[in-house]
Formats: C-alpha cells, structure tokens, sequence
C-alpha cells in the first residue's frame, strides 16, 4: 500500500488535502482517543505516510522512485527501470509544479482526563485545569525566526521551491522537476531561527484553561475542544483537546440515565401506619411522603429532581427525576413488652397462624415476614 493509499488521496493531492487527511486519520487512530489493538500500528503508519508526503523533497523522491530516500524501486507505478512515466510526463508539462511549499504543519490533538463529583456532572460546572502541551512560541510567534529578522528567499532555487533537472529515461533526455536541497522546498531559509524554540514556532508549556462542563455529562464521555490541543509548527492549525470525564461515586446517590436513585429505611411501625421522612437532595432537603401500609422495595418518585439532560452536548433545562426506595426495616430483638404488643396485634389481625396463599408463596406481606422471624424461621 503506498502512502496515498494510507492517507486516502489521489498522487496529485495538494499539501492542503493531504493535510487534511492526516490530521482526520490521525485523530481516529490515535492510541489515546482509540483504545482499538491495530490504532497504534495504523497511527504509525498514518504519521510515516504525513511525514514523507509532507516533505518536498522525500514526496518527490517517493513519487519518482517509489522510495522517500530516492532508491528506484523496480517497476515502481507503472514505469520502466525505476522511472514513472507519468511523473515524468507531468513534470515535462508542468502538471508536478506545486510551487514552493509551506513551512506550516498542523498540531496533534491532547486528551486530558477531568475528575467530577456526582453533583457537579448533575448540574454542570466551570473548571479550571492547566494543559501540558505545545503552544505558540511567545518570542517569535510562531514566525520561527529570532525576532527582528525573517525568512529569506533561497539564492538556488530562487523562491520556487523547486529546480529543474535532466533526467536521462528510455525516451531520451527530458527534463524534470526535483525540491530544492538548499531550501528543502519552502523557497525560503531561516538564517536566524528563534533560539527560544529552536525554529519550530512553539515550544512545550503549561497553560491555564476553563471547561465549562454541561449538566448532564456522563463518566466515560469526551468533550472535544476544538482549536485548543497542540499548537502547530510554525504557526500551522492547531489540534483539538479531548476532555474525557470521570465521575466519583456518591454515598448517597447511583445515576441511571438522567435519573438519580436512592434508598431511605422506615421501621416497620411507620411503614404500617405512614409518615413522612426528611431527605437532603441535590436540590436541598425534600420530603418523602410514605403511605400507610407501604411495603418494602416501594419506589417514590420526585419529579425533576435528577441530571439535567443533554441534546446534542449541551444541558437543558428538562431533568430526569429521583427514585426514591422505601427499605422496610424489621426489628431483629424485642424486649417483652414490644414482643407481647406485636403478639396482640397478629392475635386482633388473625395472624397468629395465617393460612399460605398466593401473594405469600412468593415471601408473603410484612406481617407474616415479621411473624416467620420472631418464631425463629
């Protein structure tokens, strides 16, 4: 597969396109936004194919030989004795002049990863976190020159990028057009690059950046930040930042889509005869209504109490709502006043030995559960 193939263009792509390829396909198979087996083999291989069609020089070697360093490659895209006529062809008429090539070349993209508690993924909150990663050199910006001076037009090519050459083929002499070794293709030398990032335009560094998270947000998604990755060389585009969230257990409340759920315990006293119990929310302290004869495992609801949803990345206002689970607890030792009480209760109720039927099979209601305990079952 050659590196057109890798990359998904034509041979004649611009430095644009093939710009444009790389940094869509670098994005997708980069190990830290794709966990995928082969995303490391074909990220590699992906770089490799950017690395040698965005050169000048190395392109036009591949494209003329089959091989970036200039070794023929036998029979190499159609041609006879390393030579391809179509190239050659096009460098005749023109159609392999692309002019002097541009220095600038876009950054990859960050992944970072952002811890929240369960409350603030609910509802949302602005984060400030500092970003390790490359960013535009202060003391040239980005120009990659010492400051004062600028690039100047190489003397051998005199600007184009390139410079034609004979080249002896089957049919005779022809000329073609090979990238300028002086100016490796740009059409200009730095004579003085910035000593601060060495002539690349940006350097490592830590900067201060505000997420703003919306309501909403899951553990595991990923917020892509576009612009705000690595900075490119020389001023070129940068990449995007990938925020990947991570949401911290709660001891009081699960999530379950855009619901929140939770559990309060009623002794069976308050179960039989209703009440209500306090609960402190998100939202500030609630109250839970619990009916006369509630059963263990009843589930209230409280409307608009959970996440706020999120439609296409963003929170709304609509939220999900919290299940609230009533656990009914039975006492496990009774002095011999509660116990001589509850004997009289199943005696008035006719429970002392109630008969099975169908809802008891299955466990049975909260009476006959209690009585099964206090007799030792």
């Amino acid at each position: 597969m050659s590196h057109y193939d890798t990359l998904g263009v034509s041979r004649d792509a611009s430095d644009e396109e093939i710009k444009k390829a790389y940094k869509k396909l670098a994005r997708k198979f980069h190990p830290d936004i794709n966990p995928g087996e082969d995303a490391a083999e074909q990220f590699k291989k992906v770089s490799h194919a950017y690395e040698v069609l965005s050169d000048r020089e190395r392109r036009a070697n591949y494209d003329r030989t089959g091989d970036e360093n200039g070794n023929a490659q036998p029979g190499f895209g159609g041609g006879y004795g390393g030579f391809d006529f179509g190239d050659i062809f096009g460098s005749f008429f023109g159609g392999a002049q692309r002019g002097p090539a541009s220095r600038t070349q876009p950054g990859q993209d960050a992944l970072i990863g952002l811890q929240l508690t369960l409350e603030e993924a609910v509802f949302g909150v602005n984060r400030t976190v500092d970003v390790r990663t490359a960013v535009v050199c202060e003391t040239c910006e980005g120009s990659c020159c010492a400051p004062g001076t600028s690039p100047v037009t190489c003397d051998v090519c005199r600007g184009a990028g390139q410079i034609p050459q004979d080249v002896v083929t089957p049919l005779g002499r022809m000329q073609s057009i090979s990238t300028c070794g002086s100016c490796r293709g740009f059409g200009t030398v730095i004579k003085h690059p910035c000593v601060t990032c060495q002539g690349q335009g940006r350097v490592q560094d830590r900067r201060s950046l505000t997420i703003k998270v919306p309501g909403g947000i899951r553990s595991g998604n990923r917020m892509q930040l576009r612009g705000e990755g690595e900075a490119g060389i020389a001023g070129g585009e940068p990449g995007d930042l990938y925020v990947e969230i991570r949401v911290k257990p709660n001891e009081r409340f699960e999530r379950d889509g855009d619901d929140l759920t939770t559990h309060i315990r009623v002794p069976m006293t308050s179960a039989a005869l209703g009440g209500t119990v306090p609960l402190d929310t998100f939202d500030g302290p609630q109250t839970v209504e619990v009916e006369a004869g509630t059963q263990s495992g009843t589930v209230r609801v409280l409307k608009g109490l959970g996440a706020k949803k999120l439609n296409r990345g963003a929170a709304t206002e609509e939220r999900g709502d919290l299940r609230v689970t009533i656990d009914v607890e039975t006492p496990t030792r009774l002095k011999a006043a509660e116990r001589e009480l509850l004997e009289q209760l199943a005696a008035l109720r006719g429970e002392e030995k109630p008969e099975p039927t169908a809802s008891a099979i299955g466990g049975g209601g909260m009476f006959s559960k209690l009585r099964d305990r206090l007799a030792g079952h």
